[in-house]
């Protein structure tokens, strides 16, 4: 009886090693929206920590893109911040690839002014009307006498794609818009230009940009939930087939609470 109860800690014991080096040696290959990127990244760092020897490499360039790669075969999970396309599934099958998608988290759209900018509330008509050049100017809509610029996200972008849903309802953004290719790069664009506005994940509020409402509603995590805030969307991890091994391990953790605790404090909307 003594000798069992000595055996039982050294057992456990093994397991626990075990289970943390399981995937040793091996790696994961993530590509595709900036959205998702900071939820995937500190994951990714939480992760390795966890299993030491295991690679998680991470790059973003649009949801687009991820889903390509994804496709092609040269990344193991895609990270989209909408829901794949039917001619990206038809594409995919082609090739024999089978995408899987799992929501990792909720995120809000939020329009944003530099701090200097006193507008703080516009509908979803009025955003509209400024993304397709026919409202000009900040007069027009309570604010100073200084034309608009528009800065928009490119076309590869799956924030670009909501928004272009939710807000354009598929009218076509200015030709005079400024785009770019992330979600930082518009809170820099913001940030310098006292007449821009533009629309970001709500993981990248910080203090050298404002958000504005929408419909007189603010973007937060309850409002996003409850579906209040109207310019909200999940945020996907797509895979080929249902995940195996490691990147089915990668996912468990992010949609555990220890990684939903992660999605929270990186400000975007945990699921649970």
């Amino acid at each position: 009886m003594k000798k069992s109860k000595r055996f039982l800690p050294a057992c456990l014991m093994f397991f626990s090693l075990l289970a943390g080096t399981a995937f040793a040696g091996e790696s994961i290959v993530i590509n595709g929206s900036t959205t998702v990127l900071p939820v995937a990244q500190v994951a990714a760092e939480a992760y390795m920590k966890l299993h030491p020897g295991v690679n998680i490499s991470l790059s973003g360039g649009g949801s687009g893109n991820g889903i390509k790669a994804l496709i092609d075969g040269s990344a193991n999970i895609a990270n989209s911040s909408r829901f794949i396309k039917d001619k990206e599934v038809s594409l995919a099958q082609e090739k024999g690839v089978y995408p899987v998608p799992h929501r990792v988290a909720i995120d809000a759209i939020v329009p944003i002014v530099h701090p200097d900018n006193p507008v703080t509330d516009l509908s979803i008509e009025q955003l509209s009307l400024i993304y397709q050049g026919k409202i000009t100017n900040w007069k027009e809509i309570g604010g100073k006498d200084l034309q608009i610029v528009v800065v928009s996200r490119d076309t590869s972008s799956g924030t670009y794609e909501v928004w272009e849903e939710k807000v354009l309802h598929k009218a076509k953004v200015t030709a005079k818009a400024q785009l770019q290719a992330s979600n930082g790069a518009v809170v820099q664009a913001i940030s310098k230009n006292r007449y821009a506005i533009g629309y970001i994940g709500l993981g990248y509020m910080n203090d050298s940009i404002r958000g504005i409402k929408v419909n007189g509603i603010e973007a937060t995590a309850a409002t996003a939930l409850s579906g209040a805030y109207l310019v909200a969307r999940p945020l996907f991890m797509f895979t080929n087939g249902w995940p195996t091994g490691i990147v089915s391990d990668f996912i468990t953790f992010v949609v555990s609470r220890d990684g939903q605790e992660l999605v929270r404090k990186e400000g975007f909307v945990p699921l649970f």
